[in-house]
């Protein structure tokens, strides 16, 4: 029998609010670094502060609000992000923040003092900000943010500039030693859950990122002169690859793991009507939370490279190569544990998405509950999960919080 002790009311007014921060005409936007975003995060303080919480900026950006704890035995944190992407959703990011503060809330109201400090946080920019690069605090919180970043700009302002701006300081290292456990909620962002009919998701892996960068050369000639037989249409050979990409990463998703390839980026040189395109560049974003599939996703792409129609030459690199990322099996167990005393349904799953977690985990154990997503919809205004499911996600994560606590 559920019994829960997070108050829904509270967490439906917090995201209500929340939501009302935002660019006029553009719901939901609440980019970082923008004036919406430092509006948010001036009301995410006063909440923080009416929670008895000590509100603070860290090096890295990231607002904290930290509850004492009685045993000093370091620190269980908690969060997520309150920025969004363009036009984006009421959810993603936020309900984590919120569950959070909800959770320090509860246990204001029960009296429940942990000996370890419960530290609640937002991290600064888990989305792609203005600057092109994302999870800018949780970076930093995990002392792997490159120094080259501080550097990027924007409109005239530096990235360092900007998380001077929001409280941080790029100059001094933000890593912090004491986290003992990281939990964070957050919406599915797809249909798992929805059509499993299951309550919660308990995250075995985030899957690791890959984009790689292609390039086919061939021959841009008259559209009308240049008979068929003699031509090297680049755009032709790319796009009998980008179906191949497709067919490849289904067959790879086939395999019992969860694994994704997407041309998310195509563009056409010259691109005029009358010309026979003479290059094409596509982006190919790769997902997969075991290792080994990517690297044989990228062997298959070499070959697939090799066997180009006459005419048609090849380049490729690798822009970007983040790794999986487990999370921890105790923090996973003792999180089903939970569920199973609230009577509720969940099941092991793994994130497709990139999230904070990712990077706090290569500082302490870290877990993740996903709440449903309705239709599976996110990054966009339809994005929606009920208010009744994030409680139950908080009250679950509450439930393995004062687990761990219990352990010392």
């Amino acid at each position: 029998m559920r019994n829960l002790r997070i108050s829904q009311s509270r967490i439906a007014d917090d995201l209500a609010a929340l939501s009302a921060i935002t660019d006029p005409g553009r719901p939901w936007t609440r980019r970082a670094f923008s004036p919406r975003f430092d509006e948010g995060r001036r009301w995410l303080a006063a909440r923080f502060a009416a929670a008895g919480l000590a509100v603070t900026t860290d090096a890295g950006g990231n607002l904290l609000g930290r509850r004492a704890g009685s045993g000093a035995l370091g620190t269980i944190l908690l969060g997520s992000h309150s920025d969004t992407v363009p036009d984006g959703g009421r959810f993603d990011g936020v309900a984590g923040v919120v569950a959070a503060l909800e959770v320090a809330r509860m246990l204001n109201e029960h009296g429940l003092r942990l000996r370890h400090d419960l530290c609640v946080a937002d991290f600064l920019a888990e989305e792609v900000s203005v600057f092109g690069v994302s999870c800018i605090g949780s970076r930093a919180m995990a002392g792997v943010r490159p120094d080259a970043w501080s550097g990027l700009e924007y409109q005239g302002r530096s990235l360092a500039q900007a998380i001077r701006d929001v409280g941080g300081d790029p100059d001094v290292s933000a890593k912090a030693d004491d986290v003992k456990a990281f939990f964070e909620l957050h919406i599915e962002q797809g249909l798992v859950l929805q059509n499993a009919a299951t309550d919660l998701g308990l995250v075995t892996a985030i899957a690791g990122i890959t984009r790689i960068e292609v390039t086919l050369t061939g021959r841009p000639d008259h559209a009308g002169t240049t008979p068929m037989d003699l031509r090297a249409d680049a755009l032709v050979a790319g796009a009998g690859l980008v179906t191949d990409i497709a067919a490849e990463a289904g067959r790879l998703a086939q395999l019992g793991s969860h694994f994704t390839a997407t041309v998310g980026e195509f563009s056409i040189t010259p691109g005029a009507a009358n010309v026979v395109p003479g290059s094409v560049r596509l982006l190919i974003d790769a997902r997969a939370v075991e290792r080994p599939r990517i690297e044989g996703f990228i062997a298959w792409l070499q070959a697939r490279l090799g066997q180009l129609p006459k005419g048609i030459t090849a380049a490729h690199q690798i822009l970007s190569d983040n790794p999986p990322t487990p999370m921890d099996p105790g923090l996973i167990a003792l999180s089903e544990g939970a569920a199973d005393r609230l009577g509720a349904s969940r099941i092991r799953m793994a994130s497709g998405a990139g999230h904070d977690a990712a990077f706090i985990a290569r500082i302490a154990p870290a877990a993740m509950i996903f709440v449903p997503s309705l239709d599976g919809r996110s990054h966009c205004p339809e994005e929606f999960s009920e208010i009744s499911d994030i409680a139950l996600g908080a009250e679950v994560m509450a439930e393995a919080i004062l687990a761990f606590d219990a352990q010392g």
